[in-house]
């Protein structure tokens, strides 16, 4: 039987279903986009491509075409797809973006996923958004994430003590919100917050070193048993070893890392750019080795997924 290859949707059901765990490496300068493909391919791992809209913003991915043009150059479809990121509804510096356009011109360009982020509103506002985006994207067989929580890092100013947020569980996915914005939405999978937080992206923070993270994974396994989806962590770097294995067992199927390749290849680039990218390289090489253990897993294809998942729901559920 001919093999073909696996659509963003399979991919995260099958990790989702066998406990593994997709990573979806962040690119906020182009050049740093080709040692991450190549360590992929070294290692015999499989992860995402992805940009998020402050990446070419605040940072110099430049855009969603230019990530889509360097992405088309230096891809391996055996071990890389392409994403698109948060796109919010509501930016960190409280201005409404123009989020349906953004998700509409990515479809357009290929991306074989994409994220809206309607977390900063309220829920029903949420649901809307997120419903519109699933709508459009399924009727080209794309997959969607949405965000519901609050998963803090990305905004202007001061936060209260890690310590504090993580005891009080400010900002935590609610589970029962969850089972319904997922069952309203149609949403293929869904970002939530259980002690995660994002790395800073101001200009007064970014160089900082990220707050040490842990999980309750408690409250994460409620949130995988009510909503019946893969579950995404997103803020993956600086998070223990340990919390993450344990959450990949209790319905993470995708993990975003941004800040472990961004800030290493920052502080190259003051040499060169090829000694930056050999900094990113081998962060790269470290963390599907050590810290999520996907090495030497490569590529699921679709005679690998199940033909319950291939047949009709190429694009995850809903489509």
């Amino acid at each position: 039987m001919t093999k073909t290859v696996c659509s963003n949707g399979e991919l995260v059901l099958k990790a989702w279903r066998t406990r593994t765990v997709i990573p979806a490496f962040n690119i906020p300068y182009l050049p740093m986009m080709e040692p991450v493909v190549r360590a992929l391919r070294d290692t015999h791992s499989f992860a995402f491509i992805a940009v998020a809209r402050p990446e070419w913003e605040k940072f110099q991915a430049k855009s969603i075409k230019a990530i889509r043009e360097e992405y088309e150059r230096v891809k391996d479809v055996r071990y890389t797809r392409l994403h698109l990121d948060h796109v919010p509804v509501i930016d960190e510096d409280n201005v409404e973006v123009p989020f349906e356009d953004i998700i509409a011109e990515a479809i357009v360009l290929g991306y074989e996923s994409v994220m809206v982020d309607g977390s900063r509103l309220p829920l029903e506002r949420n649901i809307v958004a997120t419903k519109k985006i699933v709508d459009r994207a399924h009727a080209a067989g794309i997959p969607v994430e949405a965000e519901l929580g609050a998963v803090l890092g990305h905004e202007n100013g001061p936060l209260p003590s890690y310590e504090e947020l993580f005891v009080s569980g400010r900002g935590f996915t609610d589970p029962g919100e969850a089972k319904r914005f997922v069952q309203e939405t149609g949403v293929d999978w869904l970002s939530v917050a259980f002690g995660n937080i994002h790395g800073a992206i101001s200009a007064s923070r970014k160089d900082q070193k990220k707050v040490e993270a842990r999980l309750n994974i408690e409250h994460l396994a409620k949130i995988s048993r009510i909503t019946g989806v893969p579950l995404v962590l997103h803020g993956g770097s600086g998070i223990s070893k340990t919390c993450i294995l344990d959450a990949i067992q209790h319905g993470i199927a995708k993990i975003n890392i941004a800040t472990d390749i961004r800030q290493p290849y920052e502080v190259a680039a003051a040499r060169s750019v090829p000694v930056a990218q050999q900094a990113v390289y081998d962060a790269v090489v470290r963390i599907v080795k050590e810290d999520l253990k996907i090495a030497g897993k490569g590529q699921w294809r679709s005679d690998d997924v199940g033909p319950e998942l291939v047949s009709g729901r190429s694009s995850g559920r809903g489509s």
